[in-house]
């Protein structure tokens, strides 16, 4: 390595974006919600661009199905997602970001496995830190103040 080369942080991501700052738009396309921009709301903290995509599409993917009814053909699923879907994209990622325009087509021609459509499980809001699995830590190890809980 020389000295005009700079080590990348692992994990940092390409852009210069801290981890964890990836938001994604989630944007009505019935044009019933207020304000000028239809966004219904603004998901945060994604842990790096991939998962911001990966959410972004599988939201897309489920409102999809949401607006397919029986026997519509590719076109008209895509009406009723154009007047009643939500879309959603990724904040400042640029071409980097997963847009819907390049899948709407496939979305609308073949329906989606429930994985392709689980966007709550990758939801950041959702995702929890081993710190708070473990719970605070033990600071008192006196036996005599220790006291069980019984459930019935």
């Amino acid at each position: 390595m020389t000295d005009d080369t700079i080590d990348p942080v692992e994990g940092a991501p390409e852009n210069g974006t801290e981890a964890g700052t990836w938001n994604v738009r989630i944007i009505d396309l019935s044009g019933a919600t207020e304000g000028e921009d239809d966004t219904v709301e603004v998901v945060k903290d994604f842990i790096d661009l991939m998962h911001a995509n990966a959410y972004a599409r599988a939201y897309v993917r489920d409102s999809i199905e949401r607006c397919r009814t029986p026997g519509a053909s590719s076109k008209e699923v895509i009406e009723n997602w154009l007047a009643f879907g939500e879309n959603a994209e990724v904040v400042d990622a640029g071409e980097d970001g997963w847009k819907s325009s390049t899948e709407l087509e496939d979305f609308a021609a073949s329906r989606a496995t429930p994985m392709e459509r689980d966007w709550r499980a990758i939801d950041p809001r959702r995702l929890v830190d081993d710190e708070e699995i473990a719970g605070p830590p033990d600071e008192d190890d006196d036996d005599e103040n220790r006291h069980e809980v019984i459930r019935h």
